[in-house]
């Protein structure tokens, strides 16, 4: 763990803990330009979807630091509500997915119908239907990234452990004690990539549609499961379960509910631009788009 600044800029320290936030919000949105892309997304729907991404990440790191702050509050009261740079991974999901969903619905539903300029006109060949098998691989991508700097930073680490598998710890409470704690940052990093690994297998080998709700369901069954093992307190918040166990149980429900609702309504709109002709030519050049009107 390296929990202290690897060199400064201009002054400013800079952390393994954000560059591997970096990395993986990079690799996040490659991967998805790569998949829109290979699954014939024309320009305009590719370039929608990743700018309304863009808008829903920065409106999640916020949200991370806002929830993180709330649980403190929660927790010690007198202290009054701070806003800091603590983030906790659930607040920037809600935030980033919710967020997402509000501009793309607004967007879709409320502008695009009444709009005169061409630039805001619809003329996606894909719907959000159709790039929501994707992007859960592109988020466990980031996710994985992120814990590898929580590792970094000393944050998110488990219990003490004289196990042959424990890594000493030089950030407990801001003090570099070298006890040694079981690594569960480092094996849910391992346990995200392989699910995105999976997801990916999924959807390009066998056109499985629902990784949404494969992703929700598997990450908050781990989720739940390694909290026992963690043991960085993030405070109070429902009686008998940390914060984490309770908005895992939450994405279980989600999760089996999403199946559902891919088979009964999500499929209406599915645009399915990877059976449209294709935008690419031989050597995988784009060649004139196909209107989707």
């Amino acid at each position: 763990m390296h929990p202290q600044a690897l060199f400064h800029i201009f002054g400013q320290p800079v952390y393994a803990y954000g560059i591997c936030m970096a990395v993986g919000i990079i690799a996040c949105f490659i991967f998805l330009m790569w998949a829109f892309w290979f699954r014939n997304f024309n320009e305009e729907a590719s370039d929608k979807i990743l700018i309304i991404g863009v808008v829903a990440t920065a409106f999640g790191i916020f949200m991370a630091m806002v929830f993180q702050s709330v649980y403190n509050y929660i927790e010690n009261p007198a202290a009054g509500f701070v806003l800091n740079t603590s983030m906790t991974f659930y607040g920037g999901l809600i935030g980033g997915v919710s967020s997402f969903l509000i501009v793309w619905n607004l967007y879709v539903f409320v502008i695009a119908p009444r709009a005169k300029s061409k630039l805001l006109k619809n003329n996606m060949n894909a719907s959000l239907c159709d790039a929501l098998p994707i992007i859960p691989i592109g988020i466990t991508i980031a996710h994985a990234f992120g814990r590898l700097g929580c590792f970094f930073g000393g944050c998110c680490y488990g219990a003490e452990t004289d196990a042959w598998y424990g890594i000493a710890c030089q950030a407990i409470g801001g003090i570099n004690t070298g006890v040694k704690v079981i690594p569960t940052q480092l094996f849910e990093c391992i346990f995200l990539f392989v699910l995105s690994a999976v997801m990916a297998l999924l959807y390009f080998k066998f056109r499985f549609n629902c990784n949404f709700g494969l992703y929700a369901l598997a990450y908050g069954v781990w989720r739940f499961a390694i909290e026992f093992a963690r043991d960085d307190h993030r405070g109070d918040f429902v009686a008998g379960l940390s914060p984490s166990q309770f908005w895992a149980i939450i994405m279980v429900v989600l999760g089996i509910g999403y199946f559902f609702a891919y088979k009964y309504w999500f499929t209406r709109f599915m645009k399915h631009p990877e059976l449209q002709p294709s935008l690419r030519g031989k050597d995988g050049e784009k060649t004139e788009e196909v209107s989707a009107e």
